[in-house]
């Protein structure tokens, strides 16, 4: 049976070099139908969000030829954050032939960004994303526009970097069995709170998939439905007592998880537009 791989190519310029090198490599593999996402001339800082937001919603592999330090870190740093693998089309060449000529590797300190409010917007919505990931700050979630909470592999950290590419400051915090919940979510006043719950039998199968990727033993209560149900209905129950909306992911696109979460901030703004 074929598999699909997901390849986004992101390049600085025409985008000649990554498709080149992509269409050399997947034709050296068997069984793989390939679908490709292009982006050229990523020139900019502020275009990062958007590309990550996609990428949140159609995870797969990172070709890219960004040499602009600020560009790429960021880009490397968002893949990170989602799992997806990211390389610099042309490493290991680079850093070997460095080796070899005994020479330093100098690589575009800067962008030369041109700064307006969208670049402002969005960029610091994606560093806010990335610096409350997963629970990361969790006791100082003042500044989020949207806290997204619910259970491990629930789509809490995609969904997040796509709102991010919308300029919306989005962090997340994971629900663990048994802990309780971090100061800064119990205390948070002006940020819209959201639970994103999804079926047991969806979670047991992300969730073995993602050991599995990891090399780990799979056969734990992380991946057993029945505990899941129970771990997916106590995040339901504190959802409601916390009165906190509540959305079903589990047959939803990161896309339309995004779009009703959006809906729903524009709602309490009473931005009807």
């Amino acid at each position: 049976m074929s598999k699909t791989l997901v390849l986004h190519l992101v390049s600085h310029a025409s985008g000649e070099l990554v498709e080149m090198l992509a269409r050399n490599a997947v034709a050296q593999l068997e069984g793989v139908n390939v679908e490709r996402r292009m982006w050229k001339m990523v020139r900019r800082l502020g275009q990062v969000p958007e590309i990550l937001g996609a990428l949140a919603g159609a995870p797969g592999y990172v070709l890219h030829s960004i040499s602009h330090t600020d560009i790429r870190e960021a880009l490397e740093a968002g893949c990170h954050r989602l799992g997806v693998p990211c390389q610099f089309a042309l490493e290991p060449l680079i850093s070997r032939l460095a080796a070899h000529a005994g020479s330093d590797v100098r690589f575009h300190s800067s962008s030369g960004d041109a700064f307006d409010e969208d670049y402002y917007r969005r960029v610091e919505a994606m560093k806010y994303a990335l610096a409350h990931d997963d629970g990361i700050a969790s006791d100082d979630l003042d500044g989020a526009d949207i806290i997204i909470v619910g259970v491990s592999r629930a789509t809490k950290t995609p969904t997040c970097m796509y709102l991010a590419s919308r300029g919306i400051k989005a962090a997340n915090v994971p629900l663990v069995p048994g802990a309780p919940l971090p100061a800064g979510l119990v205390n948070a006043r002006s940020s819209l709170v959201v639970g994103l719950i999804v079926d047991a039998a969806r979670l047991a199968t992300v969730r073995t998939a993602r050991l599995q990727s990891l090399n780990q033993d799979a056969s734990t209560d992380y991946t057993d439905v029945d505990a899941l149900r129970k771990e997916v209905l106590e995040a339901r129950r504190l959802f409601v007592r916390r009165g906190w909306p509540i959305i079903d992911v589990t047959n939803r696109s990161i896309e339309q998880t995004a779009s009703q979460i959006i809906d729903m901030l524009k709602a309490r703004s009473g931005d009807n537009g």
